[in-house]
């Protein structure tokens, strides 16, 4: 069981190598070119202590800005329940392989969140 807790973060950047050197070097963060189709880098930002890990990517337009991505147990009742109270879907649900089920929405503030089912099956 998920317990709704914020499991991912996403930097955006206008040269996601130089951001990738940028963060290896002031925070000592892991950082490696995913296999994925995308410029994406993942993000380990170690191992010792309570944190997440992340990635950056290339920033798509002038306000992309950092997105955080909360795990849930049903992408689709809590994307629902996001939509009731206010939250607007931005990108619908889309199979992350081997990760699981994501959907960006944003907040009644215009924040962008992503929820994230994991599934290591998804395909």
């Amino acid at each position: 069981m998920t317990v709704n807790r914020v499991v991912h973060f996403e930097l955006p950047a206008d040269n996601p190598e130089r951001a990738a050197a940028f963060y290896r070097s002031v925070f000592g963060w892991n950082i490696q070119k995913w296999g994925g189709p995308q410029d994406y880098w993942l993000v380990n930002t170690g191992e010792e202590q309570p944190g997440i890990n992340g990635g950056i990517l290339r920033r798509m337009d002038p306000g992309h800005r950092t997105v955080n991505t909360i795990g849930v147990d049903d992408l689709d009742a809590m994307v629902t329940t996001a939509t009731d109270a206010g939250g607007k879907v931005v990108m619908p649900r889309m199979t992350v392989p081997g990760v699981g089920y994501l959907a960006y929405l944003n907040d009644t503030e215009g924040n962008t969140f992503g929820m994230l089912e994991p599934d290591e099956g998804a395909h």
